[in-house]
């Protein structure tokens, strides 16, 4: 029988991924824009992603009962998340993979899925980066 993400690496090994990814995202220039898009406070955002990414691995649906429903795209929306966003949201999530040591066969299992989850919240077929060198007189885009 197969096992599930969440089977294979526990809660508190998917919570320190979820701290290894927002530490990569923070201390990685390659991720600056996406760095750019979050609060100071990495905090609130760790949480909330951890408990999602534990129900979405197929442990408790913690993320559900605490804010309700899971809905991806309405947080994203005032943010521009475009292919180079995506893209680094998923080197992050690669690195942070490698970091705590997940095995090939989670890595290969979460590798399409990510990418799919990576790509539902983007909102643009441009990168903020894109349009400002395009105009750099450019206050906001959407």
């Amino acid at each position: 029988m197969n096992q599930t993400p969440y089977q294979l690496l526990g809660e508190a090994k998917i919570r320190e991924l979820v701290a290894t990814f927002y530490q990569i995202m923070d201390q990685d220039p390659q991720a600056h824009e996406l760095r750019q898009m979050h609060a100071e406070d990495l905090a609130p955002v760790t949480e909330k992603l951890a408990d999602y990414l534990i129900g979405w691995m197929g442990g408790p649906p913690i993320y559900a009962e605490k804010n309700g429903s899971v809905c991806m795209t309405t947080p994203h929306e005032p943010y521009v998340i475009g292919p180079r966003e995506r893209d680094q949201w998923l080197y992050c999530m690669d690195r942070a993979l490698e970091a705590v040591g997940a095995g090939d066969d989670v890595k290969q299992m979460l590798k399409t899925p990510l990418y799919h989850v990576a790509d539902a919240v983007r909102n643009s077929d441009f990168s903020t980066a894109d349009r400002l060198a395009e105009d750099p007189n450019l206050i906001a885009v959407r």
